[in-house]
């Protein structure tokens, strides 16, 4: 016996709605094979499962785009930041600024080396710590820094800022999403089922291959195994007679 094929993907499912949905408006509801209860079910759940699938589809793609620029940006907001404190330690070798200098930014720990910034966080943390340091030697009256100047280093890290802040938002959107959208599955194969097991029910006297037939106009889908394969018949091969 061929057995059923519940669907297991979202266009699957939706599929499985309409066909079902479709059929009931052109059916009159005396000879419509499933109650007025599912049908009920059917018709309010389908504009709203429908526009959730859109709306994590679009949030999905949004973010596939932005996640595209993101280690770019991050990637040139580490370059500028390291090279500011680069530039730092190169004047603080040449004489023209005292080791004291890195006291400002945090790096009296780091002597000549630049710390590591292998995470977002690493990012931030530097990021701030050298538009901070910068600022306030500024309002001491200090020299500003040259190549790169703060001011460089601050777009370039806003820059990447902006694009992490977007990034947790998205990230948080489409894990709530995801959670709508799996309470939403659950309910769209709680609805297929009623449908199929109510149409099955209405022509279960019916022959076997008739009865599925009927049910597959309502969208239901049966799988043959293997061993029901219908056999392929080969072609007759007819013998030529020579004359």
């Amino acid at each position: 016996m061929p057995y059923r094929r519940l669907p297991n993907t979202d266009a699957a499912r939706m599929r499985a709605l309409k066909v079902a949905l479709k059929l009931s408006q052109e059916t009159s509801p005396v000879q419509l094979a499933f109650s007025q209860v599912t049908l009920n079910r059917l018709r309010t759940f389908v504009p709203t499962f429908e526009a959730a699938v859109v709306n994590y589809k679009r949030s999905y793609s949004s973010t596939v785009t932005r996640n595209r620029d993101y280690p770019k940006l991050m990637r040139k907001a580490k370059l500028y930041i390291s090279h500011f404190i680069q530039v730092l330690n190169m004047s603080i070798a040449r004489g023209e600024m005292p080791p004291a200098i890195r006291e400002f930014f945090g790096l009296m720990e780091y002597g000549n080396k630049v710390p590591e910034m292998n995470s977002e966080s690493d990012i931030i943390r530097w990021g701030e710590k050298v538009i901070a340091g910068e600022g306030e030697r500024l309002r001491k009256g200090m020299a500003p820094m040259t190549n790169p100047t703060m001011a460089v280093v601050k777009v370039r890290f806003e820059n990447f800022l902006d694009a992490y802040h977007s990034k947790k938002i998205h990230q948080k959107s489409a894990v709530r999403m995801q959670g709508d959208l799996k309470t939403l599955r659950e309910e769209a194969d709680s609805i297929i089922l009623s449908v199929w097991n109510e149409v099955e029910s209405t022509f279960s006297d019916l022959p076997d291959d008739m009865m599925r037939d009927r049910a597959t106009q309502y969208g239901v889908v049966y799988v043959f195994r293997k061993s029901e394969s219908v056999p392929v018949v080969k072609p007759v091969v007819r013998e030529l007679t020579l004359f």
